[in-house]
């Protein structure tokens, strides 16, 4: 066999970015530091090898058995935590792609940002955070950030998972009390574009599959989507394009429209404003004084209204609220019981407490379970008719 011809080395990536990016994208050769240097790899850039190291993280598996909206043990076709990060990946890309950003670390920053999500989604976020309100506070994103910077560990030279700079800047939308174990990364005035990019994709994924999900449930109906401008224009087209299509069809189609829709405007109006800024570099769209990755005012508003619905509507809907008072009561229990008897927690867990303390370790515990892990530690822990 002959020499093999046409492998792209790491470099030659880079040299393509150089050429196919815009000027305010973030390049791969250009990545903030790491948390501990390392050598670059020979065919993936940084970037790429971010995403990579986030799939193959365990807290990236666990996101299939982390409530949306509804427990898994509901339905087989709901969204889980994994699949609306593939959803808001795929949103992302696509966005990044149309206005020449970096895609990989639009995609990474997609793929991590709910890593620290808490079983039975916001549900249990809210327990966590008032019952770490007297120690340090606790928010998912703030959350993402320590498991990939602290708590996985599949390397023997650091521990987490020793993203770029970058990646993890990307990640910090929201900040809170608590010391980090590592140096926190360099943020300026905005976040990278392409976490911008990531931000508004999963805004336009969880409204999207919030509402497909709460018809498909019975929870929502047609009739009080009606009123919203976004849905009943996309309604419109699609019963215009396909009069003849079955009204399970045509439902399916009105999501689809109707993300066609919001990730359009986000690429013209985003498009606009990066036009009139024009910022010479990525650190200078970083230092800009407002995010430049955006709806149109029309759309904003629009989004805002279909938002609120949601908020009154389907997640204060009394089938919803049920489970999220189960929820709470089971977070709450277990994070109590914890606290009152380190003893039951993992070895593993335990031996952190001097180090971290008692509250943050056992918080860390229980924002990596699942939904079905924590119902079961719940049952063994607390009920008496579990078998010892």
């Amino acid at each position: 066999m002959g020499t093999v011809s046409g492998v792209r080395a790491r470099e030659e990536y880079e040299r393509e970015e150089a050429e196919r990016l815009a000027l305010f994208a973030t390049r791969s050769a250009d990545a903030l530091p790491r948390v501990v240097d390392e050598l670059p790899h020979a065919y993936r850039t940084a970037f790429q090898r971010d995403r990579d190291r986030v799939v193959h993280a365990r807290a990236f598996r666990r996101l299939e058995y982390k409530t949306q909206v509804f427990v898994h043990h509901e339905g087989d076709h709901y969204r889980n935590r994994l699949t609306h990060t593939l959803e808001g990946a795929q949103i992302a890309r696509t966005i990044a792609r149309a206005l020449r950003l970096n895609e990989d670390l639009a995609e990474a920053v997609a793929l991590a940002h709910d890593l620290g999500h808490t079983p039975f989604g916001h549900a249990g976020e809210r327990v966590l955070a008032q019952l770490m309100k007297q120690h340090g506070g606790f928010d998912h994103n703030r959350q993402s950030l320590r498991i990939v910077d602290w708590i996985e560990r599949r390397y023997p030279d650091f521990r987490g998972l020793n993203l770029t700079g970058d990646t993890r800047a990307g990640m910090l939308k929201h900040g809170a009390a608590w010391t980090h174990p590592v140096p926190l990364p360099r943020v300026g005035v905005q976040i990278p574009l392409e976490a911008q990019t990531a931000d508004l994709a999963d805004e336009i994924a969880y409204i999207n599959h919030d509402l497909d999900d709460g018809l498909r449930e019975g929870v929502l109906s047609l009739e009080q989507l009606q009123p919203f401008s976004l849905w009943r224009d996309a309604t419109e087209r699609v019963e215009h394009r396909m009069p003849k299509a079955t009204a399970e069809v045509r439902r399916q189609q009105t999501i689809v429209a109707l993300i066609d829709d919001l990730v359009t405007d986000a690429i013209e109006t985003s498009a606009a404003e990066l036009a009139v800024a024009a910022p010479s570099s990525s650190r200078a769209a970083r230092d800009h004084e407002r995010r430049l990755i955006r709806f149109s005012p029309a759309r904003e508003r629009a989004k805002l209204e279909l938002k609120r619905f949601l908020l009154e509507d389907f997640y204060q809907h009394p089938r919803v609220m049920r489970m999220t008072r189960k929820a709470e009561w089971i977070v709450g229990d277990l994070f109590r019981t914890f606290c009152e008897e380190p003893g039951l927690l993992p070895a593993n867990v335990a031996a952190r407490i001097d180090e971290e303390g008692a509250e943050r370790v056992i918080a860390d515990h229980i924002a990596c379970m699942t939904d079905r892990y924590a119902m079961s530690e719940h049952r063994k822990l607390l009920d008496p008719n579990e078998p010892m």
